[in-house]
């Protein structure tokens, strides 16, 4: 592996991120995270700070992408086809809140700044591009309209979740995990009863059914 000075800062900021995270509980998402970070990490603290001229939210987007890198690690594709999809999906958002448990302040003071609005944006396409990696992983090929319904669901859940997850002082997070269960379970439901409903012999065609009250059938 290259040591942290042979690093692109693209690399770099990949490298500091998950210290970053750790850092934040106490210092927030700040420049004096990047500082501890880079101590910890062996890296000039002004190099580090090249990494993330975007501040706060530079630093957060580092920090899922890199859990975005350790999901892909962590999962084979072809096991992952052999489940349910249904489960495919609960395995990988369940990976992703395991990857930042006893990071709950941090992620708690990560979404008070992604909530503020002029991050709102840029929120929204992390949320989407995190989706989308889950979905791609989990084998989805979709190009019509359900490629970005899809993604747009499982980013709600995945967000609401995190809500859930960082208040949660169950045991195991069991409050979490049954809450992740019902939205699935509930968008399982509708996906269901949205396939019943645009079977093509299913379809209300208006024209025909025009057509039979003027021309009944004999």
């Amino acid at each position: 592996m290259a040591s942290a000075a042979d690093l692109t800062l693209d690399e770099l900021r990949l490298h500091l991120a998950p210290e970053i995270a750790m850092s934040a509980i106490f210092d927030g998402w700040s420049d004096a995270a990047v500082v501890s970070a880079s101590e910890v990490a062996g890296v000039d603290p002004a190099v580090a700070r090249l990494a993330f001229p975007g501040g706060a939210m530079d630093m957060i987007a580092a920090w899922i992408a890199s859990v975005d890198a350790q999901m892909q690690a962590a999962f084979d594709r072809e096991v992952l086809a052999l489940m349910p999809i249904r489960e495919r999906i609960r395995a990988l958002v369940w990976f992703r809140i395991e990857a930042v448990a006893g990071l709950e302040e941090a992620l708690r003071r990560a979404l008070a700044i992604q909530a503020m609005p002029q991050n709102l944006a840029r929120t929204a396409k992390i949320c989407w591009a995190s989706a989308d990696s889950m979905w791609r992983l989990a084998g989805d090929t979709a190009t019509d309209y359900n490629h970005y319904t899809k993604r747009a669901i499982l980013a709600s859940i995945y967000a609401a979740t995190l809500t859930v997850f960082v208040e949660d002082e169950s045991e195991g997070k069991a409050e979490t995990r049954a809450f992740l269960d019902r939205r699935i379970e509930g968008v399982m439901k509708f996906e269901k009863t949205k396939a019943q409903l645009l079977r093509p012999r299913d379809r209300f065609d208006v024209m025909r059914f025009l057509g039979r009250l003027r021309y009944p059938a004999r």
